[in-house]
């Protein structure tokens, strides 16, 4: 098997691994500087290092470099030590750099309005992929989102297609409550990392209620981000969009900052917060 291709094909199917190398070795080791293995998200390997002792260490190290996202260096002293008696004893040193293989995120804009236009720029800058999603063909096109992979023009089309993974991340913008309701219900039964809606409370909690009546329970939305974006007073398209995507590399890197999505459905749940809100 070709590593490489293999760690494309994960990519695209937005799953995680970790690839180890070895980068260095010094003296007898029972395998060369160069070999690398790869670890699945299930613990499925291909590729290896030499096998043994070091080989398990290195795949319980990845399990956690997949976890955590962040790459870690490994260095081994196979002197004739007793831990790495399984056909290792060599006499050498050798050092496996181990490092996450993550999906792309993609952000998939459900509404082509001023707000998803900033959004798509900010998002992309920061190593975002862009997904559109609108039914008015004047509002999704190439002329206002040249950085989307992916334009939808209907939403029925959307959601077939669109397979939503721990990679994916979907913020809802669209024109009118009716939309929002619509993407909102397909969207909680995703997979998908991040589930957004712009609006007020109020306007939330209006569309929470319309769902609820419809047959969704409360806790399907106790992940949705609403009103998404991080406190930071913004008010014009481009302060909004620089918020949400604030709140996207927040949830994408599991800042402290995305801890706040449960505060907010604590306040959909609140009957007093509620009556406030009216």
């Amino acid at each position: 098997m070709d590593l490489f291709e293999e760690i494309v094909r994960m990519r695209r199917a937005g799953q995680r691994a970790a690839l180890a190398t070895i980068v260095h070795t010094n003296g007898s080791i029972p395998s060369y500087e160069s070999s690398r293995m790869l670890v699945r998200e299930d613990g499925s390997i291909a590729g290896t290092i030499g096998g043994g002792c070091v080989e398990a260490e290195v795949w319980a190290a990845a399990k956690e470099v997949m976890q955590k996202e962040s790459p870690r260096k490994m260095v081994f002293n196979l002197n004739n030590e007793a831990s790495y008696d399984n056909g290792l004893i060599c006499g050498g040193t050798l050092e496996v750099f181990v490092e996450p293989i993550l999906p792309q995120p993609v952000v998939y804009l459900f509404g082509g309005g001023h707000v998803s236009t900033a959004v798509a720029k900010a998002a992309g800058a920061a190593g975002f992929g862009i997904g559109v999603v609108d039914d008015r063909e004047a509002f999704a096109n190439k002329e206002r989102f040249p950085m989307a992979q992916e334009i939808f023009t209907s939403y029925e089309e959307a959601f077939e297609k669109i397979r939503p993974n721990a990679a994916s991340y979907l913020v809802i913008v669209t024109r009118g409550h009716k939309e929002d309701m619509r993407v909102l219900a397909w969207a909680v039964r995703t997979e998908a990392r991040y589930i957004g809606m712009i609006g007020s409370k109020r306007k939330v909690l209006s569309v929470y209620k319309a769902l609820e009546n419809d047959g969704h329970r409360p806790e399907d939305f106790e992940r949705v981000f609403a009103p998404m974006g991080l406190e930071i007073g913004a008010l014009s398209p481009e302060e909004i969009a620089v918020s949400i995507a604030a709140e996207l590399v927040a949830v994408r890197r599991n800042a402290a900052a995305a801890a706040h999505k449960k505060l907010k459905f604590e306040a959909h749940a609140s009957p007093l917060l509620q009556a406030g809100e009216r």
